[in-house]
């Protein structure tokens, strides 16, 4: 079988604020920072790099910046999702234009469409733009759940190279191998449950974890890659309270304190979102010691 496009431990990037402004000498030493580590590729823009406060012109932004910068080195999947169909267009063709490897589309939030609306959305963007498109089902964050039939529907198309699956659902992995002829990256959204999400197969994680711990991530999937499931689940038992504690208050809240702790950014979110609050700042302290960091 053909390797997936995308694997391994790609980071689903913070965006770092200073004054208000995208900080872009941070988000360089950061994305430095990421690759260095091993990573396999890079998300900027998506939920975690807080893309519904930025401008159009700062997430194009960010998404050029981090494909300079990465120069080749790791796979860039840019955020390019919208409620609007016609803007998620836009934003997968300037993603294209810049030369992102692929792009992320979530499923539109708040206008919750029905399935047959999913499916028109997706094959309208991947219709639209030649580039590989990774479907991103988070229905904790817009409402709405792509069921697994629809999944299979557009994974027949062939710009839609895979999922990003955040729901936590481990039996959905299972189904889509069974179901899905073909190749189709099936990657994790959700960091507690990863190593379980591989062993059913699946490829890779966009992870929010490894924007604060690269290297022990990229441990965890080596090892479990590899079949050495007491390894992986050593890594695992090490970065559980990390997963955890980086939704300890909204994210990227605590990720971008944790960051802070380590001298790669400020706190600044944007409003609504607030910096993380006292009383959960403790824990993740906690969490990143437990993970060597501190």
């Amino acid at each position: 079988m053909p390797a997936p496009l995308f694997k391994g431990v790609i980071t689903a990037l913070i965006t770092p604020f200073r004054d208000g402004k995208v900080d872009f000498a941070a988000f360089e030493a950061l994305v430095e920072r990421q690759i260095a580590a091993g990573v396999h590729g890079l998300t900027p823009v998506g939920t975690t790099g807080e893309s519904a406060t930025l401008t159009v012109e700062e997430r194009q932004a960010v998404v050029e910046s981090c494909v300079r910068i990465a120069a080749g080195r790791v796979r860039v999947i840019a955020g390019c999702g919208s409620a609007s169909t016609t803007q998620a267009i836009d934003f997968v063709r300037h993603a294209k234009t810049v030369g992102a490897d692929g792009a992320l589309v979530v499923t539109p939030y708040y206008n919750r469409p029905s399935q047959a609306g999913l499916e028109a959305h997706f094959r309208a963007i991947a219709d639209a733009v030649e580039l590989p498109l990774l479907l991103y089902n988070v229905p904790g964050r817009t409402g709405v759940d792509m069921a697994n039939a629809t999944v299979a529907a557009l994974a027949a198309h062939p710009n839609i190279v895979g999922i990003k699956d955040a729901t936590g659902d481990l039996s959905r992995v299972s189904w889509m191998r069974g179901h899905i002829a073909g190749d189709f990256d099936l990657i994790s959204g959700d960091d507690p449950s990863y190593p379980g999400y591989l062993a059913q197969g699946g490829h890779g994680v966009i992870s929010v974890t490894s924007n604060v711990a690269p290297e022990a991530m990229v441990a965890l999937h080596t090892a479990a890659a590899s079949g050495d499931a007491g390894a992986a689940c050593d890594w695992q038992a090490r970065l559980i309270d990390l997963h955890k504690a980086m939704f300890l208050d909204a994210s990227p809240a605590p990720a971008k304190f944790a960051l802070s702790q380590l001298g790669l950014c400020t706190e600044e979110t944007r409003l609504p979102l607030l910096p993380c609050a006292d009383g959960v700042r403790p824990a993740i302290t906690a969490a990143m010691a437990g993970v060597g960091l501190v």
